[in-house]
């Protein structure tokens, strides 16, 4: 799975994600904002361009970050084809991958403990989007908002 990773600031969990990341085999994770050498640094920038890595099919999913995790999922969720969900513990990460298919964590730099960083993942990777017809029909629903209709 290829991952795609934006902060603002080197701040909070924002170095442990990436790191906690490779520590879980996700190899050429792509970094954006601040944890880039070369690309801006702020918030709304940098969670768009992580965002359009996962609509663009650069990476599967994307962890966005700003200092409450709110900036980040607001500028994510502007990308179309974009379900991102700011979660600040691991049931609310389970539940954003099962009935919302979230393909975009955001996550609060300020918050965000490293213990609740690890909780979080693991709730997260280990979800899957639910197959109920009801689930599915909310998801869908989703995409004719984003067009307009």
């Amino acid at each position: 799975m290829r991952i795609s990773v934006a902060a603002d600031e080197c701040v909070g969990v924002a170095r442990d994600l990436v790191d906690e990341l490779g520590r879980r085999g996700f190899e050429g994770v792509l970094t954006h904002g601040a944890l880039s050498e070369v690309e801006r640094d702020d918030w709304a920038w940098a969670s768009e361009a992580a965002a359009r890595d996962v609509a663009e099919g650069r990476a599967d999913q994307a962890i966005v970050c700003c200092w409450t995790g709110t900036g980040a999922s607001i500028a994510a969720n502007k990308v179309a084809g974009i379900r991102a969900a700011l979660c600040g513990d691991a049931a609310t990460a389970a539940g954003a991958r099962k009935w919302n298919d979230a393909n975009v964590l955001a996550l609060s730099l300020r918050s965000t403990s490293a213990a609740e960083l690890t909780e979080i993942l693991d709730a997260w990777f280990a979800g899957e989007p639910s197959a109920d017809a009801a689930d599915r029909a909310n998801i869908a629903h989703l995409a004719k908002i984003e067009r307009g209709r």
